[in-house]
This record gives C-alpha cells, sequence and structure tokens, in this order.
C-alpha cells in the first residue's frame, strides 16, 4: 500500500467498514427469514447447521448461539416444521441428536441468496490471488479473536 493516494486503514476505519458489512449481511438474512416466516434467529440457526463440517448437535448449537435449551428447542421445532431441517438420532448412542440442513431447504436458500453469491463473485474477480489470501487470513484472524472472546469477563 503506498501511502501518498491511499487512505490510511486504522483500526476505526476497518471497524466501520466491518459494521457496515455486518448489518448488510444480517438485512439480507431478515429479509429471508421474513419472507419465509422465521425468526432472525432461526436463520443464524440455519446457517449454523449448514456451515458444520459434520451433523451438530443441539447443545452444540445452544452454545454457538448464546441460547438456553428452550429457546433452541423452539428455534428447531419451527424449523423442523417449516422443512428446514431433521433431527437424527444417534445409531450409537439414541441419547444424541444430530441436525441435518435438508435439501429442500438448501435449494430453497440456494434461490434465495444467488443475487448474493453473485456479488461476492463480481467482487472476487476484483482481487489477485495473493490479495485474496491476505483477506481470508484477515477474517480467519478477526474468527479466532471473535470467538475466543465468547464467555469473556467483559464480551457481554
Amino acid at each position: 500500500m503506498n501511502g501518498d493516494n491511499e487512505e490510511a486503514i486504522d483500526l476505526l476505519s476497518f471497524a466501520v467498514r466491518l459494521r457496515r458489512m455486518t448489518a448488510e449481511f444480517n438485512r439480507i438474512a431478515h429479509e429471508f427469514a421474513h419472507e419465509h416466516g422465521l425468526h432472525p434467529t432461526d436463520v443464524q440457526a440455519l446457517m449454523k447447521i449448514f456451515d458444520a463440517p459434520s451433523p451438530i448437535t443441539p447443545s452444540r448449537l445452544r452454545e454457538e448461539l448464546n441460547l438456553t435449551s428452550g429457546a433452541v428447542t423452539a428455534c428447531l421445532d419451527r424449523l423442523e416444521r417449516a422443512g428446514h431441517i431433521r433431527r437424527v438420532r444417534d445409531l450409537h448412542d439414541r441419547r444424541v441428536v444430530h441436525l441435518h440442513y435438508l435439501d429442500a431447504a438448501q435449494e430453497l436458500a440456494a434461490v434465495f441468496f444467488r443475487p448474493l453469491g453473485r456479488s461476492t463473485d463480481n467482487v472476487l474477480r476484483r482481487f489477485g490471488p495473493e490479495e485474496l489470501r491476505a483477506a481470508a487470513a484477515f477474517l480467519d484472524a478477526m474468527n479466532e479473536e471473535l470467538e475466543a472472546l465468547r464467555g469473556a469477563p467483559g464480551s457481554g
């Protein structure tokens, strides 16, 4: 970055950019929730279930979303009734339940979020591989820091 023509990127300017992007993502998620008769928390739960590398449990989802057991149960009941997820008992330990995002729900979300995907692809094509690796490294590091803050004193 050549400091002559480019705006300095400091903590405040980064925070503003991150808040703006987060607000736009939240707006889109709220639109999806409204259009499909869901609560915003339901959409957060769907994203956690979809993004999990393997089927997630209700207790893990509760921890991830910082909700009470009752709130997670109500959320999962709504998502199951709406046809977005199904709960499957573990074959080896029937006490354990795994949450699965249904294919039909994935297709529904894919249609709704396709414009966001196109916009993201448009932005990705503006940057070279090194810049994208740096941006990805920044996002990974931010997510690690945010996860470390979860539950820390003074973090809310």
